[in-house]
Protein backbone atom coordinates (compact mmCIF):
# COMPACT_ATOMS: atom_id res chain seq x y z
CA UNK A 1 0.00 0.00 0.00
CA UNK A 2 1.31 3.45 -0.93
CA UNK A 3 1.66 6.15 1.70
CA UNK A 4 0.34 9.69 1.29
CA UNK A 5 3.46 10.64 -0.66
CA UNK A 6 2.79 7.97 -3.29
CA UNK A 7 5.49 5.47 -2.31
CA UNK A 8 5.15 1.95 -0.90
CA UNK A 9 7.46 -0.18 1.22
CA UNK A 10 7.36 -2.82 -1.51
CA UNK A 11 8.49 -0.23 -4.05
CA UNK A 12 11.25 1.05 -1.79
CA UNK A 13 12.56 -2.50 -1.30
CA UNK A 14 12.43 -3.20 -5.03
CA UNK A 15 14.24 0.06 -5.78
CA UNK A 16 17.09 -1.12 -3.58
CA UNK A 17 17.22 -4.45 -5.38
CA UNK A 18 17.16 -2.76 -8.80
CA UNK A 19 20.04 -0.52 -7.76
CA UNK A 20 22.07 -3.53 -6.60
CA UNK A 21 21.30 -5.42 -9.81
CA UNK A 22 22.54 -2.55 -11.96
CA UNK A 23 25.71 -2.34 -9.89
CA UNK A 24 26.39 -6.08 -10.17
CA UNK A 25 25.33 -6.34 -13.81
CA UNK A 26 22.54 -8.81 -13.06
CA UNK A 27 19.38 -8.62 -15.19
CA UNK A 28 16.30 -6.90 -13.83
CA UNK A 29 13.64 -9.54 -13.24
CA UNK A 30 9.88 -9.56 -12.76
CA UNK A 31 9.02 -9.16 -9.06
CA UNK A 32 8.05 -12.49 -7.55
CA UNK A 33 9.55 -14.44 -10.46
CA UNK A 34 13.34 -14.34 -10.60
CA UNK A 35 13.24 -16.68 -13.61
CA UNK A 36 11.64 -14.06 -15.87
CA UNK A 37 13.68 -11.15 -17.16
CA UNK A 38 11.82 -7.85 -17.23
CA UNK A 39 11.42 -6.69 -20.83
CA UNK A 40 10.05 -3.43 -22.30
CA UNK A 41 6.78 -5.02 -23.40
CA UNK A 42 5.89 -5.89 -19.80
CA UNK A 43 6.42 -2.28 -18.74
CA UNK A 44 4.32 -0.94 -21.59
CA UNK A 45 1.43 -3.32 -20.93
CA UNK A 46 -0.73 -1.74 -18.24
CA UNK A 47 -2.78 -4.94 -18.06
CA UNK A 48 0.19 -6.71 -16.46
CA UNK A 49 0.44 -6.04 -12.75
CA UNK A 50 4.13 -5.76 -11.91
CA UNK A 51 3.84 -5.50 -8.12
CA UNK A 52 6.74 -3.27 -6.99
CA UNK A 53 7.04 -1.80 -10.46
CA UNK A 54 3.70 -0.10 -9.89
CA UNK A 55 5.65 2.19 -7.55
CA UNK A 56 7.45 5.29 -8.90
CA UNK A 57 10.92 4.73 -7.44
CA UNK A 58 11.83 1.46 -9.23
CA UNK A 59 10.41 2.88 -12.46
CA UNK A 60 12.45 6.04 -12.03
CA UNK A 61 15.61 4.00 -11.48
CA UNK A 62 15.08 2.01 -14.67
CA UNK A 63 14.20 5.19 -16.58
CA UNK A 64 17.36 6.92 -15.43
CA UNK A 65 19.90 4.11 -15.17
CA UNK A 66 19.09 1.37 -17.65
CA UNK A 67 21.84 1.32 -20.29
CA UNK A 68 19.39 0.48 -23.10
CA UNK A 69 16.92 3.08 -24.32
CA UNK A 70 14.01 0.63 -25.03
CA UNK A 71 13.89 -0.37 -21.35
CA UNK A 72 14.41 3.18 -20.12
CA UNK A 73 11.70 4.74 -22.30
CA UNK A 74 9.24 1.95 -21.40
CA UNK A 75 9.79 2.56 -17.69
CA UNK A 76 9.39 6.32 -18.18
CA UNK A 77 6.08 5.79 -19.98
CA UNK A 78 4.79 3.59 -17.13
CA UNK A 79 5.94 6.21 -14.62
CA UNK A 80 4.21 9.07 -16.46
CA UNK A 81 0.63 8.77 -15.07
CA UNK A 82 1.98 8.36 -11.53
CA UNK A 83 3.96 11.59 -11.85
CA UNK A 84 0.76 13.53 -12.47
CA UNK A 85 -0.80 12.46 -9.17
CA UNK A 86 1.68 13.67 -6.55
CA UNK A 87 3.97 16.69 -6.41
CA UNK A 88 6.86 14.66 -4.98
CA UNK A 89 6.59 12.03 -7.72
CA UNK A 90 6.57 14.82 -10.29
CA UNK A 91 9.85 15.97 -8.76
CA UNK A 92 11.22 12.45 -9.21
CA UNK A 93 10.02 12.56 -12.84
CA UNK A 94 11.97 15.79 -13.37
CA UNK A 95 15.09 14.21 -11.86
CA UNK A 96 14.78 11.36 -14.36
CA UNK A 97 14.95 13.91 -17.16
CA UNK A 98 18.09 15.47 -15.68
CA UNK A 99 19.93 12.20 -14.98
CA UNK A 100 19.08 9.89 -17.89
CA UNK A 101 21.54 9.56 -20.75
CA UNK A 102 18.78 8.75 -23.25
CA UNK A 103 17.35 11.54 -25.37
CA UNK A 104 14.17 9.52 -25.87
CA UNK A 105 13.53 9.56 -22.12
CA UNK A 106 14.20 13.29 -21.89
CA UNK A 107 11.69 13.92 -24.69
CA UNK A 108 9.17 11.64 -23.00
CA UNK A 109 9.33 13.63 -19.77
CA UNK A 110 9.08 16.90 -21.69
CA UNK A 111 6.07 15.81 -23.74
CA UNK A 112 4.17 14.43 -20.78
CA UNK A 113 4.87 17.53 -18.69
CA UNK A 114 3.96 19.93 -21.51
CA UNK A 115 0.63 18.10 -21.91
CA UNK A 116 -0.01 18.35 -18.17
CA UNK A 117 0.01 14.54 -17.77
CA UNK A 118 -3.03 14.17 -20.02
CA UNK A 119 -3.99 10.46 -20.25
CA UNK A 120 -4.61 10.68 -23.99
CA UNK A 121 -1.14 12.11 -24.55
CA UNK A 122 0.39 9.38 -22.37
CA UNK A 123 -1.47 6.66 -24.31
CA UNK A 124 -0.24 8.11 -27.59
CA UNK A 125 3.29 8.18 -26.22
CA UNK A 126 2.95 4.55 -25.09
CA UNK A 127 1.98 3.54 -28.63
CA UNK A 128 5.02 5.35 -30.04
CA UNK A 129 7.22 3.73 -27.41
CA UNK A 130 5.92 0.27 -28.42
CA UNK A 131 6.90 0.96 -32.02
CA UNK A 132 10.29 2.27 -30.88
CA UNK A 133 10.94 -0.93 -28.91
CA UNK A 134 9.89 -3.11 -31.86
CA UNK A 135 12.14 -1.25 -34.29
CA UNK A 136 15.09 -1.36 -31.89
CA UNK A 137 14.71 -5.11 -31.44
CA UNK A 138 14.55 -5.58 -35.22
CA UNK A 139 17.79 -3.62 -35.62
CA UNK A 140 19.56 -5.82 -33.10
CA UNK A 141 18.21 -8.98 -34.78
CA UNK A 142 19.45 -7.81 -38.18
CA UNK A 143 22.86 -7.06 -36.67
CA UNK A 144 23.02 -10.58 -35.22
CA UNK A 145 22.18 -12.12 -38.61
CA UNK A 146 24.76 -9.96 -40.36
CA UNK A 147 27.42 -10.93 -37.83
CA UNK A 148 26.65 -14.62 -38.31
CA UNK A 149 27.00 -14.25 -42.08
CA UNK A 150 30.28 -12.38 -41.63
CA UNK A 151 31.52 -15.17 -39.32
CA UNK A 152 30.61 -17.88 -41.84
CA UNK A 153 32.25 -15.88 -44.63
CA UNK A 154 35.45 -15.53 -42.62
CA UNK A 155 35.05 -11.77 -42.32
CA UNK A 156 34.51 -11.66 -38.55
CA UNK A 157 36.94 -13.07 -36.01
CA UNK A 158 35.28 -15.72 -33.75
CA UNK A 159 36.05 -14.06 -30.43
CA UNK A 160 34.67 -10.77 -31.67
CA UNK A 161 31.56 -12.57 -32.91
CA UNK A 162 30.95 -14.01 -29.45
CA UNK A 163 31.56 -10.67 -27.74
CA UNK A 164 29.17 -8.88 -30.08
CA UNK A 165 26.62 -11.67 -29.69
CA UNK A 166 26.42 -11.01 -25.96
CA UNK A 167 26.35 -7.24 -26.45
CA UNK A 168 23.56 -7.39 -29.03
CA UNK A 169 21.35 -9.89 -27.20
CA UNK A 170 21.65 -7.90 -23.98
CA UNK A 171 21.08 -4.55 -25.66
CA UNK A 172 18.13 -5.92 -27.60
CA UNK A 173 16.37 -7.14 -24.45
CA UNK A 174 15.62 -10.37 -26.26
CA UNK A 175 13.13 -12.70 -24.60
CA UNK A 176 14.57 -15.67 -22.74
CA UNK A 177 13.13 -18.14 -25.24
CA UNK A 178 14.74 -16.31 -28.15
CA UNK A 179 18.15 -16.20 -26.46
CA UNK A 180 17.87 -19.90 -25.73
CA UNK A 181 16.93 -20.68 -29.32
CA UNK A 182 19.79 -18.63 -30.75
CA UNK A 183 22.42 -20.22 -28.54
CA UNK A 184 21.22 -23.81 -28.89
CA UNK A 185 21.04 -23.36 -32.67
CA UNK A 186 24.66 -22.23 -32.74
CA UNK A 187 25.87 -24.96 -30.40
CA UNK A 188 24.11 -27.74 -32.31
CA UNK A 189 24.85 -26.49 -35.83
CA UNK A 190 27.23 -28.67 -37.87
CA UNK A 191 28.34 -25.53 -39.70
CA UNK A 192 29.79 -23.83 -36.61
CA UNK A 193 33.37 -24.76 -35.75
CA UNK A 194 33.96 -26.44 -32.35
CA UNK A 195 36.33 -23.63 -31.31
CA UNK A 196 33.50 -21.11 -31.65
CA UNK A 197 31.12 -23.31 -29.66
CA UNK A 198 33.64 -23.55 -26.84
CA UNK A 199 34.04 -19.78 -26.82
CA UNK A 200 30.34 -19.64 -25.94
CA UNK A 201 30.85 -22.18 -23.17
CA UNK A 202 33.80 -20.15 -21.84
CA UNK A 203 31.43 -17.21 -21.50
CA UNK A 204 28.44 -19.25 -20.36
CA UNK A 205 28.22 -17.54 -16.96
CA UNK A 206 27.42 -14.26 -18.73
CA UNK A 207 23.94 -15.53 -19.54
CA UNK A 208 21.32 -14.94 -16.83
CA UNK A 209 20.84 -18.07 -14.74
CA UNK A 210 17.32 -18.69 -16.08
CA UNK A 211 18.64 -18.60 -19.66
CA UNK A 212 21.52 -20.95 -18.77
CA UNK A 213 19.04 -23.44 -17.31
CA UNK A 214 16.92 -23.36 -20.46
CA UNK A 215 19.95 -23.81 -22.73
CA UNK A 216 21.30 -26.74 -20.72
CA UNK A 217 17.97 -28.56 -20.60
CA UNK A 218 17.62 -28.16 -24.36
CA UNK A 219 21.15 -29.40 -25.06
CA UNK A 220 20.90 -32.38 -22.73
CA UNK A 221 17.76 -33.48 -24.60
CA UNK A 222 19.16 -32.83 -28.08
CA UNK A 223 19.76 -35.90 -30.29
CA UNK A 224 23.37 -36.66 -31.11
CA UNK A 225 24.93 -34.22 -33.54
CA UNK A 226 28.51 -33.28 -34.38
CA UNK A 227 30.44 -32.16 -31.28
CA UNK A 228 27.46 -32.73 -28.97
CA UNK A 229 29.26 -35.29 -26.80
CA UNK A 230 32.06 -32.80 -26.15
CA UNK A 231 29.59 -30.03 -25.36
CA UNK A 232 27.61 -32.23 -22.98
CA UNK A 233 30.78 -33.36 -21.24
CA UNK A 234 31.85 -29.74 -20.80
CA UNK A 235 28.45 -28.79 -19.41
CA UNK A 236 28.54 -31.71 -16.97
CA UNK A 237 31.96 -30.61 -15.76
CA UNK A 238 30.76 -27.03 -15.42
CA UNK A 239 27.74 -28.24 -13.45
CA UNK A 240 29.98 -29.85 -10.84
CA UNK A 241 31.83 -26.56 -10.48
CA UNK A 242 28.91 -24.12 -10.50
CA UNK A 243 25.72 -26.25 -10.28
CA UNK A 244 24.58 -24.55 -13.45
CA UNK A 245 21.55 -26.62 -14.20
CA UNK A 246 20.21 -27.93 -10.94
CA UNK A 247 17.65 -30.61 -11.78
CA UNK A 248 18.33 -30.52 -15.52
CA UNK A 249 20.76 -33.46 -15.41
Amino acid sequence: MSNTLGFSQEGLSLAGKVKRDYKSGDPITVPGDDKRILIPEYLLNRQIHLEGFEDPLPLALVSARDPESPMAISAAVRLSPLAGKKKLIRGVFDIVKETTKHDAVKKCVELVTENDFDPTAINTLANHAGLYVKQARERYSIALKNNLKALMDGELEPRRFVEEFFALTEAGNLRQEIRKKLVTSLLTSPNIRPSIKFLFLENFERFPSMVRDMIVRELMATPDRPHMDMIRDELKWMSTEENLFGKAH
